[in-house]
């Protein structure tokens, strides 16, 4: 490879375009993955990323994605994205299939896409594994249990396998973003633009771009130093259960 390769999950829309628009900046060689080929397209054609459209939910998919890295090069990074959550119900009415859909591609998909990327890694020499969880996964709200749970064992994930392999010439490294202005609350609520809207109202949120300079400042880190996990909140922010509005910041 003439540039260091990183392959980026969710890479369709919000974080992960940004994480690839981003690196392509920085001279990284970067695979763009997701489930829908027509916006990969429309980046590749941006950014010069390759792309390979992917359901981090399917064994075979993930299987596929792992011997097209191998057979086009390798990889050097891999940043798990892919992610979201569904609803805002509280624990007595919870929805067992949004919650299950939110398990299968925040923590199955990450595991599937890390157990398959890690030994691409090793035949590299080493590498990096970037996980994007969340402020969610530092502490509970009200309606958020199905989406707070999964964003918890993504980072019980993340942390493990940290000290699983350590030893190896690989990093670890958690992302956990607060508010992010992008489609996450418009997925959340099911296409409500006015609900999604009011999350952002009253103060600056996050954008994709915040989160992808986060990312991209962890991996151009020297190889000796590892950002465990690196939490990025708007100022306006303080908790998941406290944003103030209205002050202008």
């Amino acid at each position: 490879m003439s540039a260091r390769r990183a392959v980026v999950t969710g890479a369709s829309s919000g974080i992960g375009a940004a994480t690839v628009r981003r690196l392509r900046a920085e001279g990284w060689d970067v695979l763009a993955v997701a489930r829908r080929a027509d916006r990969l397209a429309e980046l590749a054609a941006a950014t010069g990323a390759t792309w390979l459209a992917v359901d981090v939910t399917s064994d075979d998919d993930v299987a596929a994605l792992a011997e097209h890295v191998r057979a086009t090069g390798g990889a050097a990074a891999v940043v798990n994205n892919a992610g979201g959550a569904l609803g805002l119900d509280r624990v007595e009415d919870g929805d067992l299939a949004g919650w299950r859909s939110m398990y299968e591609v925040n923590v199955l998909g990450t595991l599937r896409v890390t157990k398959a990327l890690l030994p691409v890694l090793r035949e590299g020499g080493g590498g990096d594994v970037v996980v994007v969880t969340s402020t969610a996964a530092y502490g509970p709200y009200e309606g958020g249990a199905g989406y707070t749970g999964a964003k918890h064992a993504e980072r019980m994930l993340t942390t493990t396998l940290r000290w699983e392999i350590a030893g190896e010439p690989i990093r670890v490294i958690e992302i956990a973003p607060g508010a992010v202005q992008t489609d996450f609350s418009l997925v959340r609520f099911a296409g409500d633009e006015e609900r999604a809207a009011a999350v952002y109202q009253g103060y600056t949120p996050l954008t994709a771009d915040d989160v992808a300079d986060a990312i991209a400042w962890t991996l151009t880190r020297p190889a000796h130093v590892n950002v465990d996990v690196l939490v990025v909140r708007p100022v306006a922010q303080a908790s998941n259960t406290k944003t103030v509005r209205g002050t202008g910041v």
